[in-house]
């Protein structure tokens, strides 16, 4: 049995490709590991919010010293931050959009990228605490991204890999739909992206 956590980006709900495709990728993880738990974590209905001045203070206070107004402002990312420490494996669908995440994705990171919690500097070094945890990357896009001429331009894939690594979390497996905008490569963009994953 695994904790699943399935985070979404796509205000498009299920005609979402990136959603769709992180659909595949937990069916054939509850086939895998019967019994598992799956939390989803729409991360546009969340509407998290963009840091303000009151998160940084905030962040660096035992709760206790923490003011009413702080503890409500952090309530959601102490929430996110909890799924993901409870979460064995994490499922990211990434609709792609002007070469890179979704503003809403890249709020949900902000909000669980936390000193003390998902890192820390402790040794004078940065060192993830988010360990022995798998990562899957749903990632959708109207062109072609994975290889050829505009892999340069997905921004997307490295800077996730690179944050979760940061956090502690490297084995993280990528499948795409793509093409989904290209004629010739339109009509089958979905069901190639969903025949491609295997976990």
């Amino acid at each position: 049995m695994k904790h699943i956590l399935h985070v979404t980006s796509s205000p498009r709900g299920p005609e979402s490709h990136s959603i769709q495709l992180g659909n595949r990728i937990v069916d054939l993880l509850l086939a895998q590991y019967p019994g598992s738990e799956v939390t989803v974590n729409d991360t546009v209905a969340s509407n998290y919010i963009h840091l303000n001045e009151v998160h940084p203070v905030a962040y660096r206070l035992p709760e206790h010293e923490q003011t009413p107004e702080q503890k409500k402002v952090l309530i959601s990312s102490e929430t996110a931050v909890q799924q993901v420490m409870d979460a064995d494996i994490i499922v990211i669908g990434v609709a792609l959009y002007n070469f890179n995440m979704p503003s809403a994705l890249k709020a949900w990171i902000d909000h669980i990228v936390r000193a003390g919690k998902t890192f820390s500097y402790a040794t004078g070094k940065p060192e993830g605490l988010l360990t022995g945890k798998k990562v899957y990357l749903a990632i959708a896009s109207n062109g072609v991204y994975s290889d050829g001429p505009m892999k340069p331009f997905d921004f997307s894939e490295p800077y996730l890999r690179f944050i979760f690594g940061f956090m502690g979390i490297t084995d993280i497996t990528t499948y795409r739909v793509e093409g989904a905008g290209m004629p010739g490569k339109m009509e089958t963009a979905l069901e190639a992206g969903l025949e491609s994953v295997a976990v």
